[in-house]
């Protein structure tokens, strides 16, 4: 293929900066001009001013490296991947980058002459609200080990204005409040207006013949959203390494029609551009709607093809013309089902606006796309109707039909007369109303396909995906997820990472698995450093008491077990075996059975989707519990109960290096890894958990003596499923009989009678696919374990420190650096690498 003469090649110069100074004086110096100069702003200006004048100091210096390192990956013929997720959870910037750029004990003299310290200033940036959960939490550690590990990588994602909510409690009850976490400029940002891409929609497709004969398509009559890039730097581990996160922000072609709006007519004329800025203005709109639907798809499909526009332009910047050399040099990582209909988008762009035939696109494509499956849960995997698909994307839905029909006949002729096959397999769900089916979309389009912890992948080519592992077994692989070490130790938990470096040095920080070298300071000789193990964990136990007065107005204590459980409230995580739990303690203390009895605070937070009845009544139901709990005075500061509202990135970084007790409680088979069980292990938490996603490679990590395992596997939840009668076990079971009885008699709504009979009744429905009340017996006879172990310190205390030294493998470092060997294959730069 010759090089297109209708575009001129502008080769790209990194023109180099000369690097800053960090020393003191000069941070000062340089945070004085900004806010002088920049922001207008005085000395003894609000905080906000003071935390926006500091980013602009430290983006100055991550901009040396990241003109650096972009031009470095710009190199001729260089392989680099694109990380494409709807979510990046990446919290706040300020601490990360100090950390990975070596300079926080200047940056802290340079504030003294400002009288405010790091943690008031730092205490001002917004959590980025451009994710909700571990998935975009997962993003967010991947971009920062790509980045520490030199891998040229580029995120992708969407510049939400408003995250997906604030959650805060009234009465015991969720409550959203819009997240606005864009109100205030964020100084992290670059805009590159000049890289903008135009998204259509709508509109109609025209089949024709070009001028040598041969069939061509074009889409037509479409209505255009422009994708305006706005860059964040994401920097590596004292490496001079600085990657990029790149989110499109939707914006209307043309501002508004002049001629409308001098008529008159003001709403028309600017419909059009409220129109299309909707698609990235929050974050997972309610898509319980037809419209929340179709704004959903929208948006997916905004991201995706204004990454592949972009991921081509710049290809094509650099004097490429030949699409055969395309794959080679560029591999898409789609994490999870929301970015996958780029696989038709590529297609579409390779054959009607490069002009490829079929098979030409179809090698390209299926030779650079990756899918990362997230769940097993299958109502989770997307599915859009056709008819929306007809009328948002009409071009790709004529794609995925093409794709649809060859790889059915590729079906057949392996196995010839399956026509019950063909139907499990097909793209398209037939039905009353006929679906896409993305995941598969992605499979059929990919040339590999992951799952994230050993179990999920397990299960995926077992049983959800198992047509497909019998078609193609070599494309199926595992890449355990991990977290940040960076954010999730050493920036979280400064107390403990300056312990453990004074033991064993501070290479750990970049290469986890030296945390092995702990092991041996775990032996009941060191009594020293067990004592200062345990004056960590207090002084964070504090931390975490004071913020969980703050936002509850409950009082915890810190030499109390902190036993905590914060992730999305969702029925199959479990929320509400935890509160029976809870309820079953509180039914102890008024009965006056307290043998092995361990003095415990239990923490709960997470949000409920808007749209999850079920989800927001657990809710209501733990804090109605708490509220007794906490009230009663037989209680007498045994137990307490709290709900964190608005749980998130920047309260993750105080809760989990205070946690004693990790609950990752998930129905087997059901959570796919999950990562909070890992930032626990980290900072020293013990796990009490079911066999299930991660939770299983953590057990073989640290040992079982070491972890409370507890409930049913997988394999007897299926056994169960057709035979499940709940009312067996609270019959078999005078405690769990007490429990649901205290619940039922309305002893935690007293003045709001029935409120709770939902969640009853869905615990005791046979056809209960979670499975609660099966596993009540097991849990409680673990959290009888946990207390028996928490009465013994030291022995608590040696857990505690195997769980950290033996949490090397889960460090997202591991993670990248598996991808990169067996999925992109790229050339790290700097002299980094697995």
């Amino acid at each position: 293929m010759t090089e297109n003469p209708s575009h001129h090649y502008i080769p790209y110069v990194a023109v180099p900066l000369d690097p800053l100074s960090n020393d003191a004086e000069t941070l000062g110096d340089d945070f004085q001009r900004y806010l002088s100069y920049h922001l207008g702003r005085f000395q003894g200006c609000q905080p906000v001013y003071l935390y926006q004048a500091l980013a602009y100091t430290l983006r100055d210096r991550l901009m040396v490296n990241w003109r650096k390192t972009w031009g470095e990956y710009l190199q001729p013929g260089r392989r680099r991947a694109y990380y494409m997720s709807l979510e990046f959870l990446i919290g706040r910037s300020l601490g990360n980058n100090l950390l990975n750029l070596d300079i926080c004990e200047p940056t802290k003299s340079a504030l003294l002459n400002y009288c405010t310290t790091m943690e008031e200033v730092s205490s001002q940036e917004p959590d980025a609200g451009l994710g909700n959960g571990g998935l975009g939490r997962l993003a967010a550690c991947f971009m920062d080990s790509c980045a520490t590990l030199g891998l040229p990588v580029v995120g992708y994602g969407i510049r939400y204005e408003y995250g997906m909510f604030r959650q805060h409690i009234e009465k015991g009850y969720q409550v959203e409040d819009p997240d606005h976490w864009l109100r205030d400029p964020n100084p992290w940002e670059v805009e590159r207006a000049e890289y903008s891409q135009k998204v259509q929609f709508g509109g109609y497709t025209e089949h024709f013949l070009d001028h040598s004969g041969k069939q061509r398509v074009r889409w037509v009559g479409t209505n255009d959203v422009l994708a305006v890039p706005f860059d964040m730097p994401i920097s590596g581990y004292k490496n001079d390494t600085v990657n990029t996160l790149r989110l499109w922000k939707a914006t209307a072609t043309d501002e508004f029609n002049l001629d409308e709006f001098n008529a008159g007519s003001y709403t028309e004329a600017v419909e059009a551009k409220n129109h299309a800025e909707h698609i990235s203005m929050v974050l997972y709109p309610n898509d319980s709607s037809e419209n929340g639907k179709e704004l959903r798809l929208r948006q997916q499909y905004f991201l995706a093809s204004a990454s592949l526009k972009d991921a081509i332009r710049l290809w094509e910047r650099q004097g490429n013309y030949d699409y055969t050399k395309f794959a080679a040099e560029h591999v898409f990582q789609m994490n999870d089902t929301h970015p996958t209909i780029a696989v038709a988008e590529l297609m579409r762009i390779l054959m009607d606006d490069k002009g490829l035939g079929w098979d030409e696109a179809w090698a390209i494509t299926s030779n650079c796309m990756a899918y990362t499956n997230h769940t097993l849960l299958p109502e989770a995997l997307e599915r859009w109707a056709v008819h929306l698909f007809a009328k948002l994307l009409p071009r790709l839905l004529e794609i995925i039909y093409e794709i649809n029909a060859r790889f059915l006949r590729q079906v057949a002729m392996k196995w010839p007369g399956d026509t019950e096959r063909q139907r499990r397999m097909s793209i398209i769900e037939e039905g009353g109303s006929q679906q896409v089916r993305m995941a598969w979309l992605a499979i059929v389009g990919s040339f590999s396909v992951n799952g994230v912890a050993a179990l999920h992948s397990q299960l995926l080519v077992d049983g959800l995906f198992h047509d497909f592992y019998e078609l193609w077994p070599d494309k199926f692989n595992n890449k355990t997820n991990g977290v940040t070490p960076r954010r999730w130790v050493a920036h979280a938990n400064p107390g403990m990472t300056a312990l453990i470096s004074e033991h064993i040095g501070k290479d750990w920080v970049r290469d986890l698995s030296q945390l092995e070298k702990l092991k041996p300071l775990a032996a009941p000789e060191y009594t020293a450093f067990h004592a200062q193990w345990q004056a960590v964990k207090y002084a964070n136990k504090q931390r975490l008491a004071a913020l969980v007065k703050k936002e509850c107005g409950v009082d915890f204590n810190p030499n109390a077990l902190f036993d905590v459980q914060v992730k999305r409230i969702h029925e199959y995580k479990r929320q509400l075996l935890n509160l029976l739990h809870v309820v079953h303690l509180y039914r102890r203390i008024k009965l006056g059975k307290l043998d092995h009895w361990a003095d415990r605070c239990v923490l709960i937070g997470g949000k409920a989707a808007p749209g999850y009845a079920m989800a927001k009544r657990i809710i209501k139901l733990i804090n109605s519990v708490a509220e007794v709990v906490n009230n009663d005075p037989d209680v007498d500061g045994r137990l307490k109960v709290a709900f964190i509202p608005n749980y998130r990135v920047s309260s993750m970084e105080i809760i989990a290096p205070a946690a004693n007790l990790s609950e990752q409680i998930s129905t087997a088979g059901k959570e796919a890894s999950g990562t909070g069980n890992m930032k626990f292990m980290m900072n020293g938490a013990l796990t009490i958990g079911t066999y299930d996603g991660a939770n299983i490679e953590i057990l073989e990590a640290v040992g079982e003596p070491n972890f409370f395992l507890f409930g049913l596997r997988a394999d007897d939840v299926d056994e169960l499923r057709h035979c499940y009668r709940p009312w067996h076990y609270v019959e078999q079971d005078e405690d769990l009989r007490g429990v649901i009885e205290l619940i039922r008699c309305g002893h935690f709504n007293m003045t709001e009678p029935g409120i709770f009979d939902m969640v009853l009744d869905a615990l005791l429905s046979p056809h209960d696919p979670w499975m609660t009340l099966a596993d009540f017996r097991s849990y409680v006879n673990a959290q009888e374990q946990v207390s028996v172990a928490w009465q013994d310190q030291e022995h608590w205390t040696r857990m505690s420190i195997l769980n950290t030294a033996s949490s090397g493998f889960f460090s997202t470092d591991r993670t990248m650096a598996e991808y990169n060997r067996e999925i992109w294959k790229l050339k790290p730069g700097n002299g980094n690498g697995d």
